[in-house]
């Protein structure tokens, strides 16, 4: 019986580059693209489980797409309590 050739599927890859790529050169567009990729690639993966491998990459490019669109969103609230608060003290010592 032989044991037929596994490949690590693109689209996992694709996630795990497009997860790095949030961190360093293009922070939101490409978390979205490696949270979609990540979603399309262990998809995938669990319908061809004999043929294709690289999950881990796939649930890497998640967590870290997932963590700079957390980032961003608790960012602009900071950014908006901020300057609410700044706001809000020039509106009340006036």
């Amino acid at each position: 019986m032989s044991v037929p050739n596994r490949h690590t599927s693109g689209l996992a890859v694709a996630s795990l580059v497009l997860g790095i790529c949030s961190w360093t050169v293009l922070p939101f567009i490409a978390s979205l693209g490696a949270i979609i990729t990540g979603h399309m690639a262990r998809a995938e993966i669990r319908r061809r489980p004999h043929e294709l491998d690289g999950d881990g990459l796939a649930i890497g490019g998640l967590i870290l797409g997932w963590l700079m669109v957390l980032g961003a969103v608790l960012a602009i609230g900071a950014f908006l309590a901020f300057f609410g608060g700044l706001a809000w003290l020039a509106h009340v010592s006036s």
